[in-house]
């Protein structure tokens, strides 16, 4: 349950746009490497880093690094964290400064 005004601004920020809506419904659905997500949207690495970024400030992903056998170099992996948000009155009456 959100429950500061902080938190819920986060988590607005990080609803408020479509590309990040899409990647958190994908993460929802698995986890994904970076590189594979960013080739599915049609965006650039770079530009995806930012939205994984507000995201996971947001509470809503979070990430891991990882050595694979057959490749030298770590893999970042990302994955929706489990969440349920409810926002009506009472939530927003309770929320702390």
């Amino acid at each position: 349950m959100v429950q500061s005004v902080e938190e819920l601004v986060l988590i607005g920020e990080a609803l408020s746009n479509p590309i990040r809506v899409r990647i958190l419904k994908m993460l929802c659905e698995k986890e994904w490497y970076v590189y594979e997500m960013a080739k599915v949207l049609g965006i650039s690495r770079q530009l995806l880093y930012l939205h994984l970024k507000k995201l996971e400030k947001a509470g809503l992903v979070e990430s891991e690094l990882r050595l694979e056998p057959d490749d030298p170099r770590a893999k970042k992996y990302y994955r929706a964290k489990p969440f349920k948000i409810v926002i009506d009155n009472d939530v927003v009456k309770s929320l702390k400064e």
